[in-house]
């Protein structure tokens, strides 16, 4: 795609030539997004990166007759407890420009004015550096305050936040983890308008959400730009391009890839390996379930039941009940208690070829090893031998066996 040249996306850019000023950056309300540590999820608007014509209060574009219009706001009674704390016990390293600041953002109220002014009379009145935006953006993040993003969409704003690539990075991380792709693709325009080149950090963010998102020409585009560029693809990328196949039902080339890494001793995540092998699985084709199934002790993940049971119900499915059968037993001998949908798939395969006796001796291998026949697994043998009528016989079966069983001596 050649560094996600701007032909490809139709999104204006931030930095507008005609009269070569630079232009705000105009605040579009969209859904809730985390920090930029993506920890957990809170109710931030979401950065934009939109060209406007400098009507929306934002940055550098407001008038400075406007800037008065800010009511500097003393005291505000209806602050919460926590919001006392804040204000009252700002870090002790923070000097006197940022502590003013966080006071009018803790205590902030639209009556007062806008977010935008407020902070253009801040700059305006203190000339801060890009310590103390990152200072007060550190302190906004650390209290999960509501106005972070809003605040650090102004400071792209402005020239003494001096941002840089990873200013950026992190925007188009936040953006890939919440798989908001016209968002993210907004920020790299304004990123490449500003001069800066894309990096392993910020292509792998990209390949990610692109996968994500399902879209894989852009995960294929990402991959040509990586290569181009000299960009080595690690396990996380490698991951995102296997998950993309998966998406995208080209089973074929997801193998491929998997076998490149391979060659390169690169192993991907357990969650890949299980994402792969179920779509196989699901597919009843036991080759390829087999092939992943092996890949993942080669990458020495343990497998645990339910990847067992991905690999079974393949073998069920495509009609190979004695390879199911053999794919169980071996999960036993490898100290895995298997679980009631284990039990279940390898019972389905002998109701399909309608092998009882098999059936009946499996459910007494299990009963003398003390493996308790779950509902899924009953509610089958119910439907199969309620069909066949012979409820009573094989109850009869089953209790005399228990009879005969001895106890084990406590």
């Amino acid at each position: 795609m050649g560094c996600f040249a701007p032909n490809v996306f139709v999104i204006p850019s931030p930095i507008c030539m005609n009269d070569q000023k630079t232009l705000s950056c105009s605040h579009i309300p969209l859904r809730n997004y985390p920090n930029f540590r993506c920890k957990k999820l809170h109710s931030y608007p979401v950065l934009a990166f939109s060209c406007i014509n400098g009507s929306v209060d934002r940055g550098i574009a407001i008038k400075e007759g406007k800037m008065s219009k800010f009511k500097w706001v003393k005291k505000n009674p209806n602050l919460t407890e926590e919001q006392k704390r804040a204000l009252y016990k700002p870090p002790f390293k923070m000097t006197k420009r940022c502590k003013a600041l966080m006071k009018q953002i803790i205590c902030f109220s639209t009556e007062n004015g806008s977010v935008a002014r407020m902070l253009a009379a801040w700059v305006k009145s203190t000339e801060p550096r890009r310590a103390d935006w990152l200072s007060v953006l550190r302190e906004l993040e650390k209290l999960n305050h509501p106005l972070y993003f809003e605040v650090t969409e102004h400071a792209f704003t402005e020239e003494s936040f001096e941002a840089n690539i990873r200013d950026y990075t992190k925007i188009i991380h936040l953006y890939a983890t919440e798989n908001k792709l016209q968002e993210a693709e907004n920020a790299l325009i304004a990123m490449k308008n500003k001069g800066f080149l894309c990096d392993q950090v910020t292509l792998t963010a990209l390949l990610h959400m692109y996968s994500k998102a399902g879209n894989l020409k852009l995960v294929e585009d990402t991959i040509e730009e990586m290569k181009l560029l000299g960009v080595p693809l690690d396990k996380r990328s490698y991951g995102s391009i296997i998950m993309a196949y998966i998406r995208a039902g080209m089973l074929a080339s997801a193998d491929s890839i998997l076998r490149e890494m391979e060659a390169q001793e690169i192993f991907a995540g357990r969650e890949v390996y299980k994402a792969l092998l179920r779509a196989h699985s699901m597919l009843g084709d036991s080759q390829g379930a087999q092939r992943v199934f092996d890949a993942i002790q080669l990458a020495r993940i343990i497998p645990d039941a339910k990847v067992c049971g991905l690999l079974i119900n393949a073998y069920v499915t495509s009609g190979q009940t004695r390879e199911a059968r053999i794919a169980f037993d071996n999960m036993r001998r490898s100290g895995l208690e298997p679980n009631d949908k284990c039990v279940g798939l390898v019972l389905s395969g002998y109701e399909r070829e309608n092998k009882l006796k098999e059936a009946l001796d499996l459910l007494i291998e299990l009963e003398r090893n003390g493996v308790i026949i779950g509902k899924e697994a009953s509610d089958l043998l119910a439907k199969w031998f309620r069909r066949l009528g012979v409820v009573e016989e094989v109850e009869h079966v089953l209790r005399d066996f228990a009879v005969k069983t001895p106890q084990p001596i406590l």
